[in-house]
């Protein structure tokens, strides 16, 4: 259930949104506009897992984003700076808040919610005085490409968009093909427990999903450049946190920190680089963030730690740290952003909104905590 409830949660979700909307949620359009606007949250719901799962929380992360959003436009639209330059010094000022907030929970022992909770104020001062209070924009049209555009169609298809289909077919063969040979190395060492009707039904379906998606979109105007970067980012730290020994290290620090330090990891530089790769991911999503408003804004990420902590915990990550996946995380974003979505198409008021939000992540807070209260 703690694997693929999540899955099965989100498709009901989706199914139940489809009918109450009338077809609505599942358009072309909306999907597009579904993904456009969840990849900020997307994007630092990564870096938020491994904070999480390292044992720790950054409650920093939207005032980082509305500060970094106000750096770009003022680089780029008041000093006429190019927007590659302003975006590399963008993210290099991201890694660095966080690094500095890094450094002072993992050397000095300062509980990482007091310190983020400094630099969630901090950071919104900021940005107040970077922007002076204003709104600042237009960006170059280059720059909204970021997160307006979408990939390039070199094959001309009246109505559809022919490059998006062929790669989403073959991200689709690519799961199934690593899925089988998951799955015959799982058998040769004996570590095969999952059915193999189960095993086949779950990854034709996953395959199915995402031609369908992918379909979906290439009949409006393909695949979002955003998408693309989502899912570079979202295949990497999968591939970090399920492959590498970096990957490993977190979840052993965020189950038994002391056990950890005494099997020889170096713990201090390990919540160090998770809290400087969440500023750098902080940071990106301010660029696409600021790209798709075309302005940066004083309330810009207001209240966006939230939402990123939700979909993390919503995803399957456990509150005591060493439990949680890049997919679950994503996943969690996807449920919060098709809720937002399709109670805004039902007309449901922002009020309302709230209190649902609330409740459902209390919900997989209870569910974590009966879990692990079974398990022990």
């Amino acid at each position: 259930m703690r694997e693929y409830g999540i899955l099965i949660a989100l498709v009901v979700i989706m199914a139940f949104f489809q009918v109450a909307t009338d077809g609505i949620l599942m358009k072309p359009i909306n999907l597009t506009n579904l993904v456009l606007q969840n990849s900020y949250i997307i994007i630092m719901a990564l870096g938020m897992l491994l904070v999480i799962v390292s044992g720790h929380i950054d409650l920093s992360v939207g005032s980082v984003l509305g500060f970094v959003g106000a750096l770009a436009a003022v680089m780029i639209v008041q000093w006429d700076m190019n927007f590659v330059v302003a975006s590399i010094i963008c993210l290099c000022v991201g890694g660095i808040i966080g690094a500095a907030q890094g450094y002072w929970i993992a050397y000095w022992k300062i509980p990482s919610f007091i310190v983020t909770l400094a630099g969630m104020l901090v950071f919104k001062g900021l940005t107040l005085w970077l922007l002076a209070g204003q709104s600042v924009g237009p960006f170059p049209a280059n720059f909204q490409l970021l997160s307006s555009g979408f990939l390039p169609d070199v094959i001309d298809v009246r109505g559809f968009h022919l490059v998006s289909f062929v790669i989403g077919a073959g991200v689709a063969a690519l799961i199934l093909g690593m899925a089988l040979k998951h799955r015959f190395q799982s058998r040769a060492g004996g570590h095969d427990d999952e059915p193999f009707g189960f095993f086949l039904a779950k990854t034709i379906l996953i395959s199915v999903a995402i031609l369908y998606l992918t379909w979906l979109l290439a009949t409006f105007r393909g695949y979002p450049n955003v998408l693309i970067v989502m899912a570079v980012l979202i295949a990497i730290y999968s591939f970090v946190t399920s492959r590498t020994t970096i990957g490993r290290r977190i979840y052993a620090i965020g189950g038994n920190e002391k056990a950890a330090k005494l099997s020889g990891i170096n713990t201090e530089r390990l919540t160090f680089l998770t809290f400087a790769n969440m500023g750098m991911l902080a940071a990106l999503a301010g660029l696409v963030f600021a790209a798709r408003l075309n302005t940066a804004t004083p309330k810009a990420g207001l209240a966006f730690e939230l939402d990123v902590i939700a979909a993390v915990f919503i995803g399957g990550a456990s509150m005591a740290g060493g439990v949680g996946t890049i997919v679950g995380a994503v996943i969690g974003a996807f449920i919060m952003g098709v809720m937002n979505n399709g109670m805004s198409i039902l007309g449901i008021g922002i009020d309302y909104q709230q209190v649902i939000k609330g409740l459902v992540l209390l919900l997989a807070v209870i569910f974590d905590v009966v879990n692990r209260s079974k398990a022990t």
